[in-house]
C-alpha cells in the first residue's frame, strides 16, 4: 500500500526568465511600428516594413556613436531613406524621408513627457507569488554634446535588441564574438562571419558607453561614482580586455587577407574587404577607448578639486512630480490637505506689508483721494471688418452635377458618374458624392410637398469602387418619377403603392 505523498512546493522564480520578459518588452516598440501603420492617414504604408527600418536606424545611430557626440539626426534620416526606397522604389523621395522621420520619432518616442517607452512585465519573486511591475526603458535618446550641440545616441536596451541580448556580459559577450569571428573566417564562411564583426563592433559601442555613463555621471557628482573599488576594478579589467582585443583582432584581420588572396572569387573578394572594414573600425574604437580609459582618473582627480571647492547650492531643487505629487496621491484627504497647505505656504513666501510703519500710515490715511473720472475711461473702437461666407459649392457645381444626374429610365453607377465629375472640376465630384448620399434616404413626403416631379434613389450594389480622389461602397442611382395623389385624398393617409416608380 503506497503512503500519500504531499505534492512538493515548485520554484517559479527564474531570473532568467525576467531577462528574457525584458528583451520581448524592448522589442514591443518596434512591433508597435507595424501593427498601427494601417492608421497613417498620410501614407499608404502597407508596402514598408517599419520594424526593419527601425533596426537599420538603431544600426545607424550605433555605428556613428562616440564618445563625445553622437549621431547627427539628419544625417541619419538620409541614410535611412536610402534604405527605405529599397523597400517602395516606385514611392517619391519625399515619401521615403517622411517614413524615416516617423520611424526615427517613434523610437525617440515623441510626444511623450519623459520620452521613454513603459511596458509591464511580471516576474515570481522568492516567496513565490506572482507580481507585475513597469519596465521603463529608452531605445534612442537625445543628448547634448560637448560642442554644445544634440545628438542622437542609442541606449543599452536599443544595442542589446539590435544584438539580440540583455542583460549579458558585454565583455564575454564580445570574446564569444571575436571567437566565433575568427572561426568562420578560417572556414570561409564570410556571409556569417560579417554578421558577427558587426555584432562585435555593437559590444565595442556599449562597452565604450558605459565607460562615458560613468565620466558623465562622475562630472555631476562623484559621490555618485564608486571610485575607490568599483571604477578602478571596471578600468583594469577595460584595460586588459582591450589588449587582448588588439592583439585579437590583427590576427584575425591576417586570417581575412588570407581568406581574400586564396578565393578567385569576386564575391568572397567584396565580403573580405566588407570585413576589412569593420574590423578596423572595431580597432579604431579600442583605441578611443583605451585612451578615454588612461584619461579616467585624471578626470577623476580634476572634477574632484572642481567640485570640492565649489560653492553649495542655497536651495536644493524641489521636484514637485516625484517627491510632492506622487506621495500626496497616496495619502487621505485629510493627510493631503495638511501637507498641501504646509507646502504652499513656505512655497509662495513671506508677503511684505504695505504700510511698513506708524508715519507711512498717518501719511496714507491723510492723502487726498484722486479725483475719479464721472464717465470713466474711453472705450476703444473696435475696427470690425465685415466677413462674407463663401458658400461651399459654387452655381456651376450645382449646374454640373444636374446635368449628371439628367437620366430618365436608365440607372447608372455612382463610380462611373464620379469618373466624369472629375474632369470638370474637384468641388463637382464632391458635391455628386453628397448628392448621391443623400439619395440613399430619400425624403419622399418633401419632395411630394415640394412639387418635384422626379426623385433620386440610390441603392448598394455591394460592389466597392477605387477613382483617384474618392473610394467606398458603389451605389446604383436612379431617377424615378413622381405621381401625385388625387384631389381629395386624405394627406395623413398611406400614400398609394404607385406613388413613385
Amino acid at each position: 500500500m503506497n503512503a500519500s505523498r504531499e505534492p512538493t512546493a515548485v520554484d517559479f522564480s527564474d531570473d532568467g526568465l525576467a531577462r528574457r520578459a525584458k528583451a520581448l518588452a524592448c522589442t514591443a516598440p518596434l512591433q508597435a511600428l507595424d501593427e498601427n501603420k494601417g492608421s497613417l492617414r498620410w501614407v499608404k504604408a502597407d508596402v514598408y516594413q517599419l520594424a526593419e527600418i527601425a533596426l537599420h536606424t538603431i544600426d545607424q545611430v550605433t555605428i556613428s556613436m562616440d564618445f563625445d557626440s553622437g549621431a547627427n539626426q539628419e544625417k541619419v534620416v538620409d541614410q535611412v531613406k536610402r534604405f527605405v526606397a529599397l523597400q517602395a522604389p516606385e514611392r517619391t523621395t519625399e515619401e521615403h524621408r517622411s517614413v524615416a522621420r516617423h520611424v526615427l520619432q517613434r523610437l525617440i518616442n515623441v510626444g511623450t513627457v519623459e520620452r521613454s517607452f513603459n511596458e509591464t512585465i511580471g516576474a515570481v519573486d522568492r516567496s513565490g507569488v506572482y507580481r507585475r511591475f513597469g519596465f521603463q526603458f529608452n531605445l534612442l535618446v537625445e543628448r547634448a554634446g560637448r560642442d554644445g550641440k544634440i545628438y542622437l545616441r542609442a541606449s543599452d536596451e536599443a544595442i542589446n535588441v539590435l544584438v539580440g541580448a540583455l542583460d549579458t556580459d558585454v565583455e564575454s559577450a564580445q570574446i564569444a564574438a571575436e571567437v566565433k569571428l575568427d572561426s568562420l573566417i578560417k572556414r570561409g564562411r564570410l556571409a556569417e562571419a560579417k554578421l558577427a564583426a558587426e555584432q562585435a563592433r555593437y559590444r565595442t559601442v556599449q562597452y565604450g558607453e558605459m565607460l562615458r555613463q560613468l565620466l558623465d555621471a562622475t562630472a555631476r557628482d562623484i559621490r555618485a561614482v564608486d571610485w575607490e573599488r568599483e571604477v578602478p576594478e571596471l578600468l583594469a579589467h577595460a584595460l586588459a580586455h582591450i589588449e587582448e582585443r588588439y592583439d585579437f583582432e590583427h590576427r584575425i584581420l591576417s586570417n581575412i587577407s588570407a581568406a581574400r588572396d586564396k578565393s578567385d572569387e569576386p564575391l568572397h573578394k567584396q565580403r573580405a574587404a566588407e570585413l576589412v572594414t569593420i574590423v578596423r573600425d572595431c580597432i579604431r574604437r579600442h583605441m578611443q577607448l583605451q585612451k578615454r580609459l588612461l584619461t579616467a582618473r585624471s578626470v577623476f582627480r580634476e572634477e574632484q578639486d572642481r567640485q570640492q571647492f565649489a560653492e553649495l547650492p542655497l536651495r536644493a531643487v524641489l521636484d514637485l512630480y516625484g517627491q510632492v505629487l506622487n506621495p500626496v496621491l497616496d495619502l487621505s484627504l485629510r493627510d493631503a490637505l495638511t501637507v498641501g497647505e504646509g507646502f504652499f505656504s513656505d512655497a509662495v513666501g513671506p508677503e511684505p506689508p504695505a504700510v511698513m510703519d506708524l508715519s507711512s500710515l498717518v501719511t496714507r490715511l491723510l492723502r487726498t483721494a484722486p479725483e475719479r473720472e464721472r464717465l470713466g475711461e474711453a472705450i476703444p473702437e473696435l475696427d470690425l471688418a465685415e466677413t462674407t461666407e463663401k458658400p461651399a459649392f459654387t452655381l456651376g457645381d450645382w449646374a454640373a452635377t444636374d446635368e449628371l444626374l439628367d437620366f430618365c429610365d436608365t440607372p447608372r453607377q455612382l463610380s462611373d458618374l464620379l469618373a466624369e465629375a472629375e474632369h470638370t472640376a474637384r468641388s463637382t465630384a464632391t458635391l455628386l458624392l453628397h448628392r448621391a448620399f443623400h439619395a440613399l434616404d430619400p425624403q419622399v413626403g418633401e419632395r411630394i410637398a415640394r412639387g418635384d416631379s422626379r426623385v433620386l434613389v440610390g441603392v448598394g450594389t455591394g460592389d466597392r469602387f477605387d477613382v483617384p480622389h474618392f473610394g467606398g461602397d458603389d451605389l446604383l442611382l436612379c431617377s424615378v418619377p413622381i405621381t401625385r395623389p388625387p384631389d381629395g385624398t386624405d394627406p395623413d393617409s398611406p400614400l398609394p403603392e404607385d406613388t413613385f416608380e
